[in-house]
């Protein structure tokens, strides 16, 4: 008895100390007494919410562009990003995963526009008003839900939402400081660089640098503050080969901290080796087609583990849909393959937010509450090459009934996205990474193949334009599951020697293929990206992005088919571009 009652007293002091630490904070007062009082949410007899959560995005962004040595853009935001839902029903049957569950229903108030002054009085007015809306189209959501399931049988339905234990998580966030002027010389600096190089059609450099806090509250009691921080340099440039195939390739910076990215020394040297990389691009010979061995070196062998692992851990739940409308909903290339072997046997695989440094380096997956005030754990997706889990929400799919907090994108039909963290990719059976080329050509020779082909990086995430991506998409041969191309793609001789090759693309490489990995080297490479729900992640494809990190050996993959671009290439420009630099003595 006095046990039960010491505990009640340290929760009553704990939840007195939380308080106190919120009661100077405008915003998490205002939704946490805006979303007590709507709980009690009722209109005559419709169903009164089970539900409620509130999220709010609240920071501000720096942004510079420049190219060949002129800025073309400084943008300076103050920004907050509500996100509002509400949810009728129970767990068990709501007005989600359906496919009319993300549309507004009744009553619309311009409320787009979140104040960024602390107001109390004002933060409440909107927090009610969209909360309203929110209702409305709730309840409108699960009527038509319903109606649309009259006529289906469903055997063994799945629940709509899961529980979780609420959180008390508030962070005291420190303001830092960025060098303005600094990023702005440097930006301008560094896109001088392609100035150098006549074969460079196109080029830019852009730093984007974002201090905020993200909120989160809901009427299960969970209250979160979390502050973040972000910086994000792109350097872009684009060549044209003689028979018009234009080829590009970016190099991409990330910190979570301003004063940890790379040295200005470092920048250089990246972007001037991009440079030369994309003017050398223009000069190689055109792919042809190729099936065989592929060696995926470096970078590469990260981003394979990236995109054919990573973004498949994620699985989908196919919404209600109406009758005659059945529409087309992509699915994990994993689903249904719990148990069974996807690696070869010597691959275990970890994800783990908890991780914050990987040999002495800060990684960039690591997060402390997913978008559902959900706390991650690590978590063992494969063991010994056999797939043993999946990332997961709260909302419930085949096989799972529970959140790993994994929700860190958001999803569709009323639901969040799940997203990998901190990737872990490791081999028991090892080869010396500078062996795996040996291996490559040893191969090729068995099987009287002219060359291998070694792949250095790929186009993950994407920096292609929308039209690329729409017509990577509709490729016959890519429509299933697509994946990026090749951007530094080499043949590889009987004597060792290397041949850089353009404009590749993959056939039929998917999950699937991992299994045809014969060989992992003894070393690891770090690759962090900006996630997000685009195909091949493309960059800028999505409002909302999390930060991931893959750290994955070289791997050799057999039977690989590779096919040459087939697109309608663009004509050559018919005047020459003027000179960069005017000649002495004249304007």
């Amino acid at each position: 008895m006095r046990a039960a009652r010491a505990a009640a007293l340290i929760v009553v002091l704990w939840a007195a100390s939380a308080c106190a630490q919120t009661a100077g904070d405008p915003i998490l007062r205002a939704m946490r007494d805006e979303l007590t009082r709507s709980r009690g949410l009722k209109v005559l007899s419709l169903e009164a919410p089970y539900f409620i959560e509130y999220s709010i995005d609240d920071g501000a962004a720096f942004d510079v562009s420049a190219t060949l040595g002129g800025v073309v853009s400084v943008q300076r935001t103050r920004f907050r990003l509500p996100e509002i839902k509400v949810r009728v029903g129970d767990y068990k049957f709501d007005n989600t995963n359906y496919t009319g569950s993300s549309f507004r229903f009744g009553t619309f108030y311009e409320v787009q526009h979140f104040p960024i002054e602390d107001s109390y009085d004002v933060l409440r007015r909107f927090l009610w008003l969209a909360t309203d809306s929110a209702y409305k189209s709730a309840v409108e959501a699960i009527s038509r839900k319903r109606a649309a399931l009259k006529n289906v049988a469903v055997s063994d339905p799945l629940d709509d939402f899961a529980k979780a234990e609420p959180l008390k998580k508030v962070v005291e966030g420190r303001h830092a400081p960025l060098d303005e002027d600094l990023w702005i010389g440097r930006v301008r600096s560094l896109s001088a660089i392609f100035d150098s190089y006549p074969a460079v059609k196109t080029s830019s450099v852009a730093v984007s640098a974002v201090e905020s806090a993200q909120y989160y509250v809901n009427s299960e009691g969970t209250e979160v503050r979390i502050p973040e921080k972000l910086i994000h340099l792109i350097a872009r440039a684009e060549s044209q080969a003689p028979d018009g195939m234009l080829m590009r390739a970016a190099a991409i910076f990330h910190s979570l901290d301003f004063n940890r990215m790379p040295a200005e020394a470092e920048l250089r040297r990246r972007i001037t080796a991009l440079a030369g990389l994309v003017a050398a691009l223009a000069a190689a010979p055109k792919a042809e087609d190729y099936s065989g061995p592929v060696l995926f070196e470096g970078t590469a062998g990260a981003q394979l583990f990236a995109e054919l692992l990573g973004r498949n851990l994620a699985p989908t739940r196919r919404p209600v849909t109406e009758p005659g409308r059945p529409g087309f909903f992509p699915a994990s290339e994993l689903e249904g393959r719990q148990g069974a072997r996807i690696l070869p046997e010597s691959f275990d695989v970890v994800d783990d937010p908890t991780q914050k440094e990987w040999r002495g380096q800060p990684l960039f997956g690591s997060y402390e509450v997913d978008r559902e005030g959900v706390v991650p754990v690590p978590l063992r997706v494969v063991e010994k090459g056999v797939l043993k889990t999946f990332l997961l929400t709260r909302q419930p799919v085949e096989g799972y009934s529970g959140s790993n907090g994994r929700a860190r994108l958001p999803g569709g039909y009323g639901a969040n996205a799940a997203g990998l963290s901190n990737l872990f990719v490791k081999s028991s059976e090892t080869t010396p990474a500078a062996g795996l080329k040996t291996k490559l050509i040893e191969m090729c020779r068995q099987r009287n193949k002219p060359y291998g082909v070694i792949v250095r990086r790929m186009d993950f995430p994407s920096t292609a334009s929308v039209e690329e991506v729409r017509r990577l998409l509709s490729d016959s041969a890519q429509r299933s599951h697509p994946v990026s191309s090749p951007v530094l793609a080499y043949r590889v001789y009987a004597d060792g020697r290397e041949e850089l090759v353009r404009g590749w693309r993959f056939r039929s490489l998917n999950a699937r293929s991992l299994k045809d990995i014969q060989a992992a080297g003894d070393d690891s490479n770090v690759f962090e990206f900006l996630n997000n729900q685009a195909p091949f992640a493309l960059v800028g494809g999505a409002g909302f992005a999390a930060e991931s990190c893959v750290v994955a050996p070289s791997v050799l993959v057999d039977d690989v088919d590779l096919h040459p671009m087939d697109d309608e290439l663009p004509k050559l420009p018919i005047v020459p571009p003027p000179a960069l630099r005017a000649a002495a003595g004249k304007p």
